[in-house]
């Protein structure tokens, strides 16, 4: 078997280019990545300040965050969930990579929606998997619906859901997620479902694919609700005929998380109110895009309804998304994520932007563009 070919994040080598140009005395505004610009709670921050003086640390899994988690599928879900099927991950990245290889084979064919977030393609390819991407456009709210995995011939043995999703920021409806719970169930198709942008919902609180199927693999992080990225941390949450199998596989692949963000983390979990007023910044800059960007000629956008995320049709101004996003980054200072990433199909004619930056960096960057795109029709 020969080392599988896998596409780059081509928003890495944007940033890159970003982060050069900085470096060179240009002001730049990142808008390519889905990182919070708010940083964790203070009380997190504190938090870690204290341990670092009073704590050796070392390999270390913590039973309190564990139950803490577990206790955060009731309050936010009404699921109830034991500690021990949560395994602690260095951020989504690795829970991804621990869920496919710990519950799939090499060939096994694995769906998708297209568009959908680059690692979910890659990572499975990188396994010796078969990606199964589903094109999801504006008919079917940009996300797998029943159906589509039900037309699947043969059955696939997984799929990967989101929702809220990247790069769309769509949301699957609850009676859906019913109905791709029982369609999966029926034909033996595991689920795998990435919900870590959860607690980022701008119509409503979203369900957890457990309420429908407990035998799905759910995969959360600290990065985005709880603002942490550069924490890494995260977890999956497995069942239980899987725990053994999935701390097999963590121990040899993974050890443990750092002992320092499972202290914060702990923290952060309790910062409602912080928390929610990063929230209401998200909400302040998606209205800003949503109301400059058709203005710009960007007309056709994914329903934003979660996430932190504008997914744009540029294809009247271009086939080539890497090239006009790289060429508005040296033009404007503005960095986005170009639309290949996460379709390799449409994606040419498309490109996301990432509105968790602050409000006045949102302003900044539409006052950038508007004359930039008013140049181009």
């Amino acid at each position: 078997m020969t080392t599988a070919a896998i596409e780059p994040f081509r928003a890495i080598v944007i940033s890159r280019l970003a982060h050069a140009l900085k470096a060179e005395g240009r002001s730049v505004i990142h808008m390519e990545f889905g990182q919070p610009s708010t940083g964790a709670p203070p009380r997190a921050v504190a938090e870690a300040h204290r341990v670092l003086d009073a704590d050796g640390m070392g390999y270390w899994e913590s039973a309190p965050l564990k139950a803490r988690i577990a206790r955060l599928y009731d309050e936010r879900y009404g699921v109830a969930v034991t500690p021990d099927r949560l395994l602690l991950t260095c951020g989504a990245s690795p829970a991804l990579v621990l869920a496919l290889s710990s519950a799939f084979k090499p060939g096994d064919r694995i769906a998708m929606a297209r568009p959908g977030y680059v690692a979910y393609r890659n990572v499975v390819k990188g396994l010796h998997m078969q990606a199964v991407e589903i094109a999801c456009g504006p008919d079917a709210h940009y996300q797998l619906t029943a159906a589509a995995i039900e037309a699947l011939d043969p059955a696939p043995a997984g799929v990967i859901v989101a929702s809220p999703a990247n790069p769309t920021g769509s949301v699957i409806a609850e009676d859906e997620l019913a109905r791709i719970a029982e369609v999966c169930r029926a034909r033996g198709v595991r689920i795998v479902s990435d919900e870590i942008y959860h607690g980022l919902s701008y119509v409503g609180p979203q369900p957890t694919m457990l309420r429908f199927e407990p035998e799905a693999m759910i995969i959360n992080s600290f990065s985005k609700y709880w603002s942490m990225a550069g924490w890494r941390l995260g977890w999956l949450l497995v069942p239980d005929h899987h725990i053994e199998t999935a701390k097999a596989y963590i121990g040899n692949l993974f050890l443990t998380p750092p002992s320092l963000s499972q202290h914060a983390g702990l923290v952060a979990m309790d910062e409602h109110e912080v928390l929610e007023g990063h929230l209401e910044v998200y909400r302040r800059n998606r209205a800003l895009m949503l109301q400059a960007l058709p203005d710009m000629g960007l007309k056709t956008i994914a329903p934003p309804d979660g996430a932190f995320y504008i997914w744009a049709d540029i294809g009247h101004l271009t086939d080539d998304s890497v090239a006009f996003c790289e060429q508005m980054l040296r033009d404007t200072g503005v960095a986005t994520a170009p639309g290949v990433d996460f379709d390799p199909v449409e994606g040419r004619t498309h490109m996301r932007f990432s509105f968790a930056v602050s409000t006045p960096e949102v302003e900044e960057a539409l006052s950038r563009l508007r004359p930039w795109f008013a140049a181009r029709g």
